[in-house]
């Protein structure tokens, strides 16, 4: 098999196994990873997580041109944004997971740093998320809004819309974006209740530790 054929497998074997655990729904959510030479495999608009064909996957060239495959998801800006902004990204992956979204609207959330400590995993894997208000579905302005953050984060959440991480390979983004969304279901199943988390000591010894981009 070649590394092109092994990277479409992955991409849809990772984005079923999302759409299994109830992840995103429907034809919601999308994603894409880094070729060897520098172009981009991107799921196709209105397609569902749940049954990606890898041939008929979006191809981009390193120049950014559609050389084969379906019409792209209409989030290609926010793909675009983070590739453009992070050297380190290599895939980039954008779920309408229930619980995270549920978190993005309550009032009293953190813009700057979205998820609350909870667990060493999240700071890990995430550092501080990001989020942004909400935009029409499709709206370039949402790439805009990445590029706003100058590559300084590797995650956002998009208001009543859901999260978007970028990683260093598919498989990082997805155990990130799946961190993300643990981490927001813990917040909403502990809300009112208040529960312990990590000491801002605690936090930075992780961070300190582990090498975690820490920037607000």
């Amino acid at each position: 098999m070649t590394e092109d054929a092994r990277l479409r497998e992955l991409i849809c074997t990772l984005a079923k196994s999302m759409f299994d655990r109830g992840l995103t729904g429907g034809s919601t959510g999308n994603i894409s990873a880094r070729t060897l030479d520098g172009g981009l495999l991107v799921s196709p608009t209105g397609t569902s997580f749940g049954c990606l064909d890898p041939g008929r996957l979006s191809h981009f060239d390193a120049q950014g041109l559609l050389i084969d495959g379906d019409k792209p998801t209409k989030e290609m800006p926010l793909h675009s944004a983070f590739y453009d902004t992070r050297s380190s990204a290599g895939a980039v992956v954008h779920l309408h997971s229930c619980h995270s979204v549920a978190l993005s609207m309550m009032p009293d959330v953190d813009a700057d740093n979205f998820l609350p400590p909870f667990t060493p995993y999240g700071i890990m894997k995430l550092g501080q998320v990001k989020l942004l208000p909400f935009f029409m579905p499709g709206d370039p302005a949402m790439g805009d809004a990445v590029r706003g953050l100058a590559g300084k984060r590797s995650a956002v959440m998009l208001a009543n819309h859901g999260p978007v991480v970028a990683g260093k390979d598919i498989e990082a983004a997805c155990n990130a974006i799946e961190e993300l969304e643990d981490t927001a279901r813990l917040a909403m199943m502990t809300r009112g209740l208040s529960p312990r988390a990590l000491s801002q000591i605690q936090v930075q010894a992780i961070v300190s530790k582990f090498g975690v981009e820490w920037d607000r």
